[in-house]
């Protein structure tokens, strides 16, 4: 019997791989629920053992991966399935093997190649006790994560055994310094104007509000979103563990930087379907929303997703974890994220437009603005419509805007007191409070609470978005350092919640 482990959603479990070789016609199956790609391990194995200078067996030959009713996916087995088999016929030594885990996929001629979600897989070796965890070469840094579990990263069948045998023993791999990827964030110092739109910005990252930015092509909306990594507090350890791990698991990890440490900034296009913005699949995988967990999840052209994949999104919006639920098993994927979503005011682009005309019909109008719900809309904190900019705004050589390392110093400062705030709360923004926080942190002066009754009647705001302007200006205060939310921090609250209305 051989260890090893397969993933259920971002989760790793472990599988023991079993092997028996009879006499009779030449036949290899595999049983225990797996997927066609490891149906097909069983060529790659075949030959592998063979290109190691081993013999196959020949006969009826059964692998068993149990548990059998845990559904097996991936290539990861090639390794386990072949050690097993060179067991099973006295080729390798069974002592040798005990209390190990193999991971990893084989080549024809015996070499190893990375699998996906190896520090899922790793983390189950740890936490069963294992001597050490034996995953591909180009695994190695990645596995090493796992703190006092030792990782040994062979290149090939060949050299594996070799190790094992004691032939020519491998070191461990040891945790490499963590690389930092640079994604080529925007500074908000090559955006031009856009004053109120940047100062949603900043509130978005201080306090991790969903934002959305209404304005005709070409007024900024896709630098603005793509500015906002620029000042966004770097990770925590933990949170980069889990973003790698999701990372992992999704086949996104970059190879030169097995921990990731910077905060994702997805941007799917708008004929994504639901289950790749969301997650899902007859094998459950992590959708956008999930990749996008501790970052930024940009949605261009709003309007033109699918209206099914946007009312999939309420969820995670709300409870920040996204439920894949199917007939063998419910998997949870988290999809802690800020939202930033871009639309045009209309159709051809130019509803309210100062310089052009607008030529869409009133049904036009209608129907797009029915393409987003009204409570997908609720769950957006900031609505800021961003106008056209005239050329003495634009031109290059005119005054230089505040650049990000500026306003990130804000933002970092309004983070710190929200950290102190939620030390014995698991959450680490003010978007993330629930109600019973809400009502703890954010009580109002009595001139505040008049005119939040006021709003709350005129501009009709659900209890949700009573609750979301609450929190938009605990932040407002906190940006201002100030410990109490006083009433001018509720009117601007109430102005980016008030949509844009367009003549």
């Amino acid at each position: 019997m051989i260890l090893s482990a397969t993933t259920v959603g971002i989760d790793g479990k472990a599988v023991k791989v079993e092997a028996d070789t009879q006499g009779g016609l030449p036949n290899f199956m595999v049983v225990g629920l797996p997927d066609a790609a490891v149906q097909e391990a069983r060529e790659r194995v075949r030959s592998a053992i063979k290109g190691a200078g081993f013999e196959f067996p020949r006969g009826k030959i059964t692998v068993n991966l149990a548990p059998a009713d845990l559904k097996k996916a991936g290539p990861g087995f090639d390794l386990p399935i072949a050690v097993a088999l060179l067991v099973q016929t006295d080729q390798l030594a069974g002592e040798l093997c005990q209390n190990i885990y193999f991971i990893g996929e084989l080549g024809l001629d015996g070499s190893l190649r990375a699998v996906k979600g190896t520090l899922s897989l790793a983390k189950v070796a740890k936490e069963v006790g294992a001597d050490y965890c034996v995953v591909p070469n180009a695994n190695g840094a990645e596995a090493a994560l796992v703190e006092g579990l030792k990782i040994i990263a062979p290149k090939s069948l060949q050299e594996l055994i070799a190790h094992l045998t004691k032939v020519k023993v491998l070191d461990p791999v040891s945790g490499s310094a963590p690389k930092r990827v640079n994604y080529e964030a925007l500074d908000f110092s090559y955006i031009r104007g856009q004053a109120q739109a940047k100062r949603a910005m900043e509130i978005a990252a201080a306090g991790g509000h969903n934002v959305l930015l209404i304005g005709p092509p070409g007024s900024g909306k896709t630098m603005l979103a793509r500015s906002l990594p620029s000042i966004l507090p770097e990770l925590s350890y933990e949170e980069a563990l889990e973003v790698t791990t999701i990372h992992s698991v999704g086949g996104i990890l970059p190879a030169d930087a097995p921990l990731q440490l910077t905060r994702p900034f997805r941007s799917p296009h708008h004929t994504t379907s639901t289950v790749a913005l969301v997650g899902g699949g007859s094998i459950p995988k992590p959708g956008e929303v999930s990749l996008a967990h501790c970052g930024v999840l940009y949605l261009d052209e709003l309007p033109e997703f699918p209206r099914q994949a946007l009312e999939a999104l309420r969820q995670p919006l709300e409870d920040g974890i996204v439920t894949v639920s199917r007939a063998a098993q419910t998997v949870k994927f988290p999809a802690v994220f800020t939202l930033v979503a871009s639309q045009n005011p209309c159709p051809c682009g130019f509803r309210g437009d100062l310089k052009r005309s607008c030529i869409c019909s009133p049904a036009n109008l209608i129907r797009y603005e029915r393409k987003i719900s009204g409570p997908l809309l609720d769950r957006i904190d900031l609505h800021i419509q961003v106008a056209r900019q005239d050329f003495k705004t634009l031109r290059i050589d005119g005054e230089k805007a505040e650049t990000s390392q500026n306003i990130r110093r804000r933002v970092l400062r309004a983070r710190k007191i929200q950290q102190k705030r939620f030390k014995k709360e698991k959450i680490s923004a003010n978007a993330q409070m629930h109600p019973k926080l809400v009502t703890k942190h954010c009580q109002l002066e009595d001139s505040s609470q008049a005119l939040l009754q006021q709003a709350v009647d005129q501009m009709h705001l659900s209890a949700r978005g009573y609750i979301r302007v609450l929190k938009v200006a605990r932040t407002i205060a906190d940006l201002d350092q100030s410990e109490k939310i006083l009433l001018k921090h509720v009117a601007e609250a109430l102005q980016y919640r008030n949509q844009p209305e367009f003549n």
